[in-house]
């Protein structure tokens, strides 16, 4: 009879539920920090925004920290696990997707890199001996040679981004306050992150070494 929305529930009105009745009812049976979370999941679900990747990492990691704070309550009849097993699930899928996209970009960098390597032996070993027309388009040459550089520091930047990219995501999942089962889950997410990266580094040493 007090209810803010009567059911049957779509997951907003749940979401919009849980912030109305948070103080007075939520609050008691749960953590009541929770409250970020759930408006983190209410602003972000419903938004004509397209997500990208990061996000829905977030999104899926502050589901399952809800869910296992009210599985401390009760299994709900056994659908609160099977929804966590599920999330989770979704986790790992997308855990696996990010990794090829970046394995991917890393192969096309090293390609590029195994290209431009080839052009300078090529240009290392070009007879010395120049005609007057060669010298006179001596220039563009250079222009050429810098446009090599300068792509060469773009593939090296976007591997840098990444790196920087693992490195957030780690420091992100080693937060002391985020004390729950997905913590564990969280770290080895970015123990097999970093080793993935150390494998594709490898890879690069051995592009540009070829």
């Amino acid at each position: 009879q007090i209810l803010y929305l009567k059911p049957p529930w779509t997951l907003a009105n749940l979401l919009k539920c849980y912030k109305k009745h948070w103080m007075a009812v939520f609050g008691y049976v749960v953590p009541r920090n929770l409250l970020s979370t759930i408006e983190y999941l209410s602003k972000h679900l419903y938004t004509e925004k397209p997500f990208d990747s990061s996000t829905v990492h977030i999104l899926l990691q502050e589901s399952k920290k809800l869910l296992h704070a009210f599985s401390t309550r009760s299994d709900y009849n056994g659908v609160l696990p099977q929804a966590y097993a599920e999330v989770t699930k979704l986790c790992e899928t997308l855990r696996e997707v990010r990794a090829a996209l970046v394995e991917q970009d890393l192969s096309e960098d090293i390609m590029v890199l195994s290209e431009n390597a080839a052009c300078e032996k090529m240009e290392a070993t070009t007879p010395s001996l120049q005609s007057t027309e060669e010298k006179e388009l001596h220039p563009s040459f250079h222009v050429a040679q810098e446009n090599r550089h300068q792509e060469i520091w773009s593939v090296l930047e976007g591997v840098w981004n990444t790196m920087n990219l693992y490195s957030v995501e780690l420091f992100q999942k080693l937060d002391p306050g985020a004390v729950n089962m997905a913590a564990k889950a969280s770290f080895e997410e970015a123990f097999l992150g970093l080793q993935k990266l150390l494998a594709a580094v490898k890879d690069i040493r051995e592009g540009i070494g070829r």
